[in-house]
């Protein structure tokens, strides 16, 4: 790593400015720029290809020996990397306990078009989910039941906010995640020959009935009100996970996990 970068040790240093305006989606749409923060999420974009092209550090807030060695990474892929003071860093960072790297990136921008899937692809569809973290825990749950695209649709939540990141652990970046409308995507659905399977509490249907072993999108709708008109008219099969509580519904990403991995199991379980 270059043993001397630029230090900053001013609160009211421009490029610190501009960074902390980018928590605004307006500033981050405005610039197609997005913030990552944390050892974690940095490193996963960087194995991705999502080259960020500033990095602020301050090694005083490091929480390992590794950082040193990803951001020679982050440098040698074209990164410009700047020192921080730690009360600098912590007005920069949006965590409570910064780790001491905060990168700005462009944003996570991908086209159903240009999605290339297997013949057995999985896919999850999230309607106007609102939570930042529930899109986040969504894309987490994805990359590890190996799922190969995340489609957001009718989107409530900036899919570039810094908690979506933060609670992705940087796997919206190991997954193409695409933003569209319902009909674009419902259409792209059709002309692909993608099964979907739709979450909901209205059916008999339990969610292991459910033939999810070929090309499938499984849909979810917000915790509140479930899914559209849209999505509950035309989806080829809706299924239900059986509440035995009083609660009469499950937070969305948890749901999300459960048809995931369902998938996984009929899966794993069909003859070779």
């Amino acid at each position: 790593m270059d043993p001397t970068p630029l230090l900053i040790s001013s609160l009211q240093n421009p490029r610190i400015k501009h960074a902390i305006r980018l928590r605004q989606r307006s500033h981050r749409d405005t610039e197609n720029r997005m913030l990552i923060e944390g050892y974690r999420e940095l490193k996963r974009a960087l194995d991705n290809h999502h080259i960020p092209l500033e990095v602020f550090f301050c090694t005083e807030l490091f929480q390992g020996a590794n950082e040193p060695a990803l951001l020679e990474q982050c440098r040698q892929a074209g990164a410009t990397l700047t020192a921080c003071s730690p009360p600098v860093f912590e007005k920069l960072a949006y965590r409570e306990r910064p780790e001491g790297l905060l990168a700005v990136a462009p944003q996570v921008r991908h086209a159903l078009e240009s999605l290339v899937l297997p013949p057995d692809a999985l896919l999850i569809v999230a309607e106007a989910i609102e939570k930042p973290g529930n899109l986040g825990t969504i894309l987490r749950s994805a990359d590890a039941a190996g799922a190969h695209a995340v489609l957001v649709c009718d989107r409530c939540t900036d899919l570039n906010n810094p908690n979506v990141v933060r609670a992705s652990i940087g796997t919206l970046f190991s997954i193409p995640v695409v933003e569209a409308s319902g009909d674009d995507t419902l259409a792209w659905l059709r002309r692909n020959a993608i099964r979907t399977v739709a979450a909901t509490p209205h059916t008999d249907r339990l969610y292991t009935e459910a033939d999810m072993t070929g090309p499938v999108a499984i849909i979810l709708g917000t915790e509140q009100y479930g899914l559209s008109e849209r999505w509950m008219k035309q989806t080829d099969c809706q299924v239900r996970i059986p509440m035995r509580g009083q609660a009469d519904s499950l937070n969305v990403a948890a749901a999300a996990t459960i048809l995931l991995f369902e998938a996984v199991r009929q899966r794993m379980a069909r003859p070779a």
